[in-house]
C-alpha cells in the first residue's frame, strides 16, 4: 500500500478501506509467546545507548524523537513482529506482525531511558488502538520495548500512573520485550526532513512534531523548533 506517497486525501481513504490481516486472536497469541522471550540487550558503544518504540508512521516518531535533546539519531525500521528481512509492502499487510518502529541512539549522559519513554506516551493517543491518528492497522500500533528487568518496571510503572489518569480508559501500547530491529529502506529515513512538502507530512506529521513540541519545551534541542 503506496498510502504515504499519496495525497493526504487518498491515503486517508486507502486507510479506511484497508482492513488489518492479523486477527485478534492472532495478536493475542503472539503477545502471549513474546512475553517468555528473555529481552535482547543492546550494550552502549562510544557512550551511546539504543532504545525501540513504535507509535504509529515512523516517519513521525523519527522526527519527534530526533528532536530531543541527547538523541544523536532515529532510524525507521520494523520490530515486533514474527518475519525476517521485513519490508515496507510487507509489513503494510499486516501479516508480517511488525509495527512501523524507530530506533534511538541517545547519550543515556543527557537523556534517560524514562525520559524517552515519556516522549513516546507524551507523542501520542495513548488509548488508540492499532494504529495513531489516521494510520491503522497492526503495523501502526503502539508498542515499547524493553531491554532489561528495569527498563520494564519503567514502562510498567508509567503505564499504572496514566492508567489511573484515564480510568475507565487505558494505554493501548503493548509492552514487549525487545527481540530484533531491522532498519527500513533508505528513502524513509528522515523522510520529514527531505520532503517538508508531502501532504502526508505536511497534514499529519508535522502538526504531531508541533503538538509533541509545546507539550515538552524543556528537553528539545535549541534548534528544534519546527
Amino acid at each position: 500500500m503506496k498510502r504515504k506517497l499519496t495525497t493526504l486525501g487518498i491515503a486517508s481513504l486507502l486507510l479506511v478501506t484497508t482492513a488489518c490481516s492479523q486477527t485478534k486472536t492472532d495478536r493475542t497469541a503472539q503477545m502471549e509467546a513474546q512475553k517468555d522471550i528473555q529481552p535482547v540487550e543492546v550494550p552502549i558503544k562510544n557512550g551511546k545507548a539504543r532504545a525501540y518504540f513504535a507509535s504509529g508512521c515512523f516517519w513521525c516518531v523519527e522526527a519527534v524523537y530526533e528532536s530531543v535533546e541527547g538523541v544523536d539519531e532515529s532510524i525507521s525500521g520494523y520490530s515486533g513482529g514474527h518475519t525476517k528481512n521485513p519490508t515496507y509492502e510487507a509489513s503494510n499487510t499486516g501479516k508480517t506482525g511488525h509495527a512501523e518502529a524507530v530506533e534511538i541512539i541517545y547519550d543515556p549522559e543527557v537523556v534517560s531511558f524514562a525520559t524517552l519513554v515519556d516522549v513516546f506516551f507524551g507523542s501520542q493517543n495513548v488509548t488508540q488502538v492499532n494504529g495513531q491518528g489516521p494510520d491503522r492497522g497492526s503495523q501502526y500500533r503502539s508498542i515499547v520495548f524493553y531491554q532489561n528487568d528495569e527498563q520494564k518496571k519503567v514502562i510498567e510503572d508509567k503505564i499504572a500512573a496514566l492508567n489511573k489518569e484515564l480510568a475507565p480508559d487505558e494505554v493501548a501500547a503493548e509492552v514487549l520485550p525487545f527481540e530484533k530491529f531491522w532498519e527500513g529502506e533508505d528513502y524513509h529515513q528522515n523522510y520529514e526532513k527531505l520532503n517538508p512538502n508531502n501532504p502526508y507530512i505536511r497534514g499529519v506529521s508535522v502538526p504531531r512534531l508541533e503538538k509533541f513540541q509545546e507539550k515538552f519545551p524543556k528537553i528539545l534541542k535549541k534548534d528544534a523548533k519546527h
